[in-house]
């Protein structure tokens, strides 16, 4: 099997849909409903190893990256995680392999935090704030809500001095609380903090598969759900956010979305899929070995194959996912070409883009307001931090020049004739301006 010529990621999901928790934003549970009449949602042994086997094969670095989600991947128990590193080591061919585990960490215990220190796994915990925010959606089978397990479940992982992380869902009702949410993840000692909007639409009409949540390509008639966040108040939620952690917590706590921000303003292409110009690099393979165009794709029609009758390696170069990865940038309308904000955004997530521009072409994000003020609001700090890292000093420092009252924060720009904040004497234009 030929290694690929660029590195992908897969989000595997050893246990299908199935989960212990019945979240009630969660895209993912009715997708059992595309195996039907499956009752055993387990990766078999020889799909595990396969899975595994190709795409240490498949990856032309020396460090390999895997990420276990779900569902729930808890539910599969601490065995079969075990047999899953030691099918790493069998294939590893002097590679570094690295395990990422996202869970909602109602079953962490003892075992599961000792093994997870053990083979230095990174695991994500899913909180979307403290107990009144956090138990609105993310209830258990029973209607009862799960934050005092979570809760229980990290305190496991402090314990065993296991490295998390914290995804937060950013919700209708959450969103109104952005500073309240901010301070409870600082305060349970999270310092990495992922935002996540959710945004789903339900058919109008009985769609096929006995699936609710419409296929994001999908041109049957739709209404956004109840739960989904407002798209000006999700970037509202950022902005206020943001606001506290340029004056006091850059370097301390990282919030994904503004280091991803920063990538852009230096002139990179942002590495979160959901912001890069392209995608098709990050896809998703069910219980069974089916691979997916994405975590978000998870429909018939994006189904790419099944790893046990093609090679992984086949299925990602194929023209049906290359095609998915460039429909992105080539299906952008030209509102979003022209926005000033388009080298930070290039029109998010296509699975969010069901909504018209002002002069009427589709394909619109729906989140669109929200990033426009989001971006537009963090641009005069994120120039600061792109001058401060050209000149190799640290983006830090933004803390004290935001703080700087003769600065006017929160509401002084940049322009082109103002001094460099680099100390040079010359107008920004003609130095540090230049490159960014």
């Amino acid at each position: 099997m030929s290694k690929n010529i660029f590195p992908f990621h897969v989000m595997a999901k050893p246990t299908g849909a199935i989960c212990n928790l019945a979240c009630g934003y969660c895209f993912y549970l009715e997708k059992e409903n595309l195996y039907p009449g499956k009752s055993d949602f387990r990766m078999s042994t020889e799909v595990l190893e396969s899975y595994i086997r190709q795409y240490i094969d498949a990856q032309p670095g020396d460090h390999v990256y895997f990420a276990w989600q779900g569902g729930e991947p808890t539910l599969l128990g601490v065995d079969f995680f075990k047999r899953a590193v030691e099918l790493q080591q069998k294939y590893a061919d002097g590679k570094t392999i690295e395990n990422a585990f996202q869970t909602n960490g109602v079953l962490i215990d003892d075992k599961w935090a000792e093994f997870f220190y053990e083979n230095k796994f990174l695991i994500g915990i899913s909180i979307d704030g403290p107990e009144k925010f956090h138990d609105r959606y993310r209830v258990n089978r029973g209607r009862k809500g799960s934050f005092k397990q979570v809760m229980r479940g990290m305190e496991f992982l402090k314990k065993h001095r296991v490295e998390f992380n914290t995804l937060t869902v950013v919700q209708n009702h959450n969103s109104q609380y952005p500073l309240e949410i901010y301070h409870f993840l600082k305060e349970i000692g999270s310092t990495f903090i992922q935002f996540i909007p959710i945004v789903e639409r339900i058919s109008e009409m009985n769609t096929s598969h006995g699936l609710k949540l419409i296929s994001p390509d999908s041109k049957s008639t739709a209404h956004v759900t109840e739960w989904s966040v407002e798209p000006e108040q999700y970037g509202i939620f950022l902005s206020e956010i943001f606001d506290e952690w340029v004056l006091s917590d850059v370097g301390k706590y990282y919030v994904q979305i503004f280091d991803v921000a920063l990538e852009a303003w230096i002139g990179l292409n942002p590495n979160l899929c959901v912001f890069s110009e392209t995608c098709g690099n990050a896809m998703a393979i069910e219980h069974n070995g089916d691979l997916y165009s994405c975590d978000h794709y998870v429909y018939p029609e994006n189904k790419l194959g099944n790893i046990l009758d093609d090679s992984l390696i086949n299925l990602v170069n194929s023209d049906q996912q290359k095609n998915f990865g460039m429909d992105k940038k080539s299906t952008l309308p030209q509102y979003c070409i022209n926005c000033d904000v388009r080298f930070a955004c290039n029109g998010e997530c296509p699975k969010h883009r069901f909504a018209d521009t002002p002069d009427g072409e589709s394909g619109l994000n729906y989140l669109c307001a929200g990033y426009k003020h989001f971006f537009h609001h963090i641009d005069p700090y994120m120039r600061f931090m792109a001058i401060e890292l050209q000149h190799q000093r640290p983006p830090a420092n933004v803390m004290e020049w935001a703080k700087d009252k003769d600065k006017g924060f929160p509401s002084f720009k940049l322009s082109p004739n103002d001094p460099c904040p680099c100390g040079s004497g010359k107008k920004l234009k003609i130095c540090c301006g230049r490159i960014v």
